[in-house]
């Protein structure tokens, strides 16, 4: 009879140990007492549904499933998604809550979590201090002659150093916990008075450097939490656009720094990864392909996001990157076997000037219509007596549209340049890149700046901004 006892408890304990694998999240939210609720959380900028459930008559349903959900900021979404409140989900994967929509999050009580016991505490302050905030600034913008100005100022100082501190007291108290990661990521750094800069004075460099080196302290690249809340990403896209020099060395520096620390969080390193991809395949900035091409030389190419790579992605990354790496700002431009007009050999590399643009062009096509002759009219007015040559490389539309073209706008001074058919096809039967691979060619105009040596200094600028750049040069 003992030994039934002993394996019946052994039982039971193994029972107790299988319900709480995965996660149940029993919800009831008023007023609604049909449709769907569905259980979301964040991703970077984005949203993201994972599961719905059906409500019942008692305004309940709960969300389950047998593997636990990644730590994050979650989302209990009403039934017509047009709004949410939110939750954390880290180790506590089995709890409930009740709420009411008519007081979010005032009304809401969770049992079996903690952690969002505490979370509740803080939306509550916050909500309570940021309306405070927000009735103290209106005040201000209403009337800024306002006479009680300084006070009103001083107060919202107040109130926001109130929930600063209210932070950090919760970091020191609950060192792991998500809350206290988020709070990390919302934390300014707090750059040393100007007293105690070099010299005793405000140095604008010391703060910038300062300011920098601090700017990641508390923050781990390895807490795969982060990548599941609204917080992290806004950060890191402001240090990339904001906080760090604009030059590709210093961006890919820090890229590398950044991923190198998150490569072992595999959650963490794909996002990180995914979203500085996306912001330098096809970059704000001429020249921040190179950032780009760094990321792909650097983890893609050797294999180290592979594990996540579908085969769309992988190809979008693989094409980008060899079309991109033959023509980075301060490269050695490719020679093109192009013929003139005439048949005759007129490769890029036997023009000789102390700057030469490229311009690929279609003669069908409408922007090409445009540009192009505003493109010829600063050549003859401006830039063909300083030595800059033209060479005019035509894309598509077929020779006769091309030579009409050429005539009707009297596109004098070019060398005009074609690719005959045989040499395309002989290049792709021996593998070798085209010139519109090797020069990034997938719609028309497209515009290079090279000087006397072919190196690129400049791709992908309109006519109006190659001018401006050709004028500072030629000075």
């Amino acid at each position: 009879m003992k030994n039934r006892i002993l394996i019946f408890l052994f039982l039971l304990a193994g029972l107790s140990a299988f319900a709480q694998n995965g996660y149940q999240i029993k919800v009831t939210l008023k007023p609604f007492t049909s449709g769907y609720l569905y259980l979301g959380h964040h991703f970077g900028s984005k949203q993201y549904i994972i599961d719905s459930a059906a409500i019942n008559s008692n305004s309940e349903v709960t969300f389950s499933g047998k593997e636990k959900l990644f730590g994050g900021v979650y989302m209990v979404i009403f039934p017509r998604k047009n709004g949410w409140f939110e939750m954390l989900v880290d180790k506590q994967q089995h709890f409930s809550v009740v709420a009411d929509t008519t007081d979010l999050p005032g009304k809401t009580q969770f049992t079996g979590s903690s952690d969002n016991q505490l979370f509740q505490v803080y939306q509550k302050m916050a909500q309570e201090k940021g309306k405070s905030v927000f009735l103290l600034q209106k005040q201000l913008k209403e009337n800024p002659a306002n006479p009680d100005s300084v006070r009103i100022k001083s107060e919202i100082t107040r109130l926001n150093d109130e929930m600063q501190q209210y932070r950090e007291q919760f970091i020191k108290a609950h060192p792991t916990h998500l809350l206290s990661a988020i709070f990390h990521v919302l934390q300014e750094v707090k750059v040393p008075e100007a007293s105690k800069h070099p010299g005793g004075k405000y140095d604008s460099a010391f703060a910038y450097q300062y300011y920098k080196q601090h700017y990641w302290d508390g923050i781990s690249f390895t807490d795969e939490r982060l990548v599941r809340t609204p917080v992290f990403e806004p950060r890191l896209q402001r240090y990339f656009s904001n906080v760090l020099m604009q030059h590709p060395d210093t961006l890919s520096k820090a890229a590398n720094k950044i991923l190198d620390a998150a490569i072992s969080n595999k959650e963490m390193f794909k996002f990180i990864l995914s979203s500085l991809t996306e912001k330098y395949i096809n970059p704000t900035y001429m020249g921040q392909d190179a950032v780009f091409v760094n990321l792909f030389e650097r983890y893609y190419a050797p294999g180290k996001a592979d594990y996540w790579l579908n085969d769309k992605y992988r190809k979008a990354v693989f094409d980008r990157a060899y079309s991109l790496m033959a023509n980075l700002i301060g490269e050695k431009a490719a020679d093109m076997n192009m013929v003139d007009s005439s048949g005759k050999p007129a490769p890029l590399y036997s023009i000789k000037a102390p700057y030469i643009v490229i311009c690929f062009w279609d003669p069908t096509c409408g922007h090409c219509q445009t540009e192009v002759p505003q493109l010829d009219s600063l050549f003859q007015n401006k830039w063909k007596k300083k030595g800059v040559q033209m060479y005019g490389v035509m894309t598509d539309g077929g020779k006769k549209a091309w030579l009409k073209f050429i005539r009707d706008h009297q596109l004098k001074g070019w060398t005009h340049v074609y690719q005959l058919p045989a040499v395309k096809d002989a290049e792709y039967a021996a593998g070798k890149p085209g010139y519109k691979q090797l020069y990034d060619v997938y719609q028309t105009p497209v515009l290079y700046l090279l000087d006397k040596d072919k190196n690129i200094i400049a791709k992908k600028l309109n006519h109006n901004q190659l001018d401006d750049l050709l004028q500072l040069k030629m000075k």
